[in-house]
């Protein structure tokens, strides 16, 4: 059995849409077992069915807008997510799912998790939609806003493994977000990296992707600093969310308009579905000694779902051990 840490306090909707999420995980999957890391009191009154479901009681959130994530964390060892986290660590779970405050669960899984001791700096990866109905890897989304060139060139290791084995992507695709896509462009970081890459046989870099092409690239994973890729993907995430107020105010203007949004109205819900990072899952943390997926902050119960899916779907297909081999060999 697989077995899940689940955070059950952290996030906008929780214990609800975290506990309703977890039922339906041990429901759609056989092979794992969760704990929901929480106020018992609280998770009972949404747990509809205790089947390889356990509660482990905890004491304090940490909160959404926590300003000291690492002070936070070293000072509330007994909140939902320091226990869950550190329940990977002693190896009683095999992955933890959260959804509370991005920056306090990173820097607890690097106090509680602990790095991979050949990954020099972890990474968070999330998946957005594509145009061709797959999903792209985005890294990192903020998890360095400063980094090394060649530090850079292990989180794509991490990212092929990734690919490879829960995306089913045989050979994946490399490309280095950029401001053009001739080769020496952009700063000195990307231009280093770009070397690197090129001159690396186990990457399959295919050079510089422009912004305007991220929801079509022509690659796999698409790579960057921190800084410059959360202000990407922030700015899909609003696009994506502003073009859609602007359609359904057009489509209501007039008596025409009404009439074609009924008749597009399955059309529409479609194009909200391929644009719903919760229907991809969470984002995974490249680089630590355990399974963390990061679940959006605004996850309702399919959206923490799937995150857990994608978590027990890591674990089964053994990423972390395969990805320390090929740093290791890489290395020696």
């Amino acid at each position: 059995m697989i077995k899940i840490a689940v955070d059950a306090m952290g996030g906008d909707y929780a214990p609800k849409e975290q506990v309703e999420g977890a039922v339906l995980a041990i429901k759609m999957i056989d092979d794992i077992e969760i704990t929901l890391y929480g106020d018992e009191t609280e998770i009972r009154k949404y747990l509809t069915n205790e089947e390889r479901i356990t509660i482990v009681q905890s004491d304090g959130v940490i909160g959404m807008g926590e300003k000291d994530p690492i002070f936070a964390i070293r000072s509330n060892r007994k909140s939902s997510m320091a226990l869950a986290l550190s329940s990977v660590r002693s190896k009683e779970n095999d992955a933890i799912v959260s959804s509370g405050a991005t920056q306090a669960l990173i820097a607890g899984a690097h106090i509680l998790v602990g790095r991979m001791k050949s990954m020099k700096r972890t990474a968070i990866a999330p998946l957005i939609p594509n145009v061709k109905g797959t999903s792209t890897i985005l890294l990192d989304a903020g998890g360095n806003i400063g980094i090394k060139p060649e530090f850079m060139v292990q989180q794509a290791y991490f990212a092929k493994v990734y690919a490879q084995e829960v995306l089913n992507i045989k050979e994946p695709k490399m490309g280095l977000l950029n401001i053009g896509s001739e080769p020496g462009k952009g700063r000195e970081l990307d231009q280093q990296v770009s070397k690197l890459f090129e001159a690396n046989e186990n990457i399959n870099f295919i050079g510089n992707v422009e912004p305007k092409e991220i929801l079509d690239a022509p690659c796999d994973i698409l790579i960057s600093d921190g800084f410059t890729m959360n202000i990407a993907m922030k700015t899909i995430e609003g696009t994506a969310k502003g073009l859609g107020k602007i359609l359904k105010q057009e489509l209501k203007r007039g008596f025409i308009g009404k009439i074609g949004m009924l008749l597009s109205a399955r059309n529409l819900k479609n194009f909200k579905h391929r644009l719903a990072p919760e229907d991809i899952g969470g984002a995974m943390i490249y680089g630590l000694k355990g399974v963390v997926v990061k679940a959006q902050g605004s996850s309702r119960s399919v959206g923490f779902y799937n995150a857990i899916r994608q978590a027990a779907l890591i674990v089964r297909s053994d990423v972390l051990n395969k990805v320390k081999t090929i740093i290791e060999s890489d290395v020696s």
